[in-house]
């Protein structure tokens, strides 16, 4: 059995989807699917518009056999820590043989001579980035004038790495190299909407972003309705008014009680926490921002909108820089955790545990099994994660908190 792996986020899933997951099947030849998930937060810095749990089954009713959860630490990180949380998981699984991602260039051969530059970086591009970087410019501006800097005939493929999911897989490509791993990358063309899109599409896919900020803009989901698959509507229509959508303005008073438990020791604890940002947080501390308002003052030209939502969330969810730190010197990830499978006559999960050298979570309470203090210190900040988020859910629609504990794994 030919297994391709996913990394996706699906917040929430559309017919974009369902099509990158049978063009996976495709074009590597594979029977089954296995999806990384982002789980209720998002590389964005922001809380997906709908639990794990519901975004696991719309995976698994679209194509996917089955769905694990990317660690918290790496779902709200970078593009690199987001990219190599998910390659070490799918390499520890021990049945994934490729991975398939969405690009905007489509061709794997465009990104391969870039990820393998990156993947063994010389010390001329460290030094020029760091000296961009110091001049007050992005990191991808710094990144862009290293790299043209270093590799010949590479204002020929600038726009390349300037695109967002182009990006992704470049940091697929580098982790799956650094690692040595035997997952072999493929890339397919991504059809429909720009990533950034706010516009619904007409004859096309539309962005994840579109379909969130209609449903926040129309308070309903007749928009978005032709624009997901009718089993996808059908879960949001159960969860919608009693548990989602959530958004990031839905975590402005969590937010401001950790920034202010916080205060007297500054931010800079926590994972990319510059000194500089920890001290425009202090001075805007005691202002009345909602989430998205204290984003807005607090970007600059060289910390866009996305980063600083993404730094205070590391904030929120108590991912520090020490922690961090140890789960990539000693692993990377430490366990699997299932949010759902399909129980099939294939049944996937029955491979991959006989094949895996990590440890599989099927029920919540076996992670006090886990052995490694990183371990343990990984999980409890996806608990912590998921009772936030669970809490906000809670408070916004006067619902019973649901708690982890009591949640079943996803079966279709």
């Amino acid at each position: 059995m030919k297994v391709a792996g996913i990394i996706a986020e699906y917040n929430p899933f559309h017919k974009g989807h369902a099509y990158h997951i049978e063009q996976a099947k495709r074009v590597t030849g594979a029977d089954s699917v296995v999806v990384v998930m982002s789980g209720n937060f998002t590389q964005r810095g922001t809380p997906a518009i709908v639990d794990k749990y519901a975004r696991a089954k719309m995976a698994l009713l679209n194509g996917a056999d089955v769905v694990i959860e990317l660690p918290s630490c790496y779902a709200c990180g970078s593009a690199e820590y987001f990219a190599d949380g998910a390659i070490a998981l799918l390499d520890g699984l021990g049945t994934v043989d490729c991975i398939c991602f969405g690009t905007e260039c489509g061709d794997i051969n465009l990104l391969r001579p870039i990820a393998e530059f990156l993947a063994n970086e010389p010390e001329e591009f460290k030094i020029i980035l760091q000296e961009e970087m110091k001049n007050g410019h992005t990191y991808p501006q710094s990144r862009n004038t290293a790299l043209a800097h270093c590799i010949p005939g590479f204002a020929e493929v600038e726009n390349i790495i300037g695109s967002p999911n182009n990006i992704l897989g470049i940091e697929y490509m580098k982790s799956i190299i650094r690692r040595k791993s035997r997952i072999v990358p493929y890339a397919i063309q991504r059809t429909g909407a720009d990533y950034h899109s706010y516009r619904l599409a007409d004859n096309a896919f539309s962005s994840s972003m579109a379909l969130r900020q209609s449903v926040d803009l129309q308070g309903n989901l007749d928009l978005i309705r032709d624009q997901i698959p009718e089993n996808v509507y059908q879960i949001l229509k159960e969860e919608f008014g009693s548990h989602c959508p959530i958004f990031p303005r839905d975590l402005s008073s969590m937010l401001k009680y950790k920034l202010l438990v916080e205060e007297s020791h500054g931010y800079t604890s926590f994972v990319d926490i510059t000194d500089d940002l920890s001290d425009r947080i202090l001075k805007n501390i005691y202002q009345s921002y909602d989430y998205e308002q204290l984003c807005e003052v607090l970007k600059s030209k060289n910390m866009t909108y996305a980063r600083i939502s993404r730094l205070l969330c590391h904030i929120l969810l108590n991912l520090r820089k020490a922690d961090m730190e140890s789960y990539r010197e000693n692993g990377t990830v430490f366990y699997a955790r299932v949010l759902g499978f399909k129980d099939d006559e294939r049944n996937v999960l029955s491979h991959i545990a006989k094949a895996s050298t990590l440890p599989l979570i099927t029920q919540v309470s076996q992670w006090r099994s886990l052995t490694s203090e990183c371990a343990q210190k990984q999980f409890e900040r996806d608990l912590l994660a998921t009772h936030i988020y669970e809490s906000v859910a809670a408070d916004k629609y006067g619902t019973r908190m649901r708690n982890e504990y009591e949640r079943q794994i996803v079966k279709v």
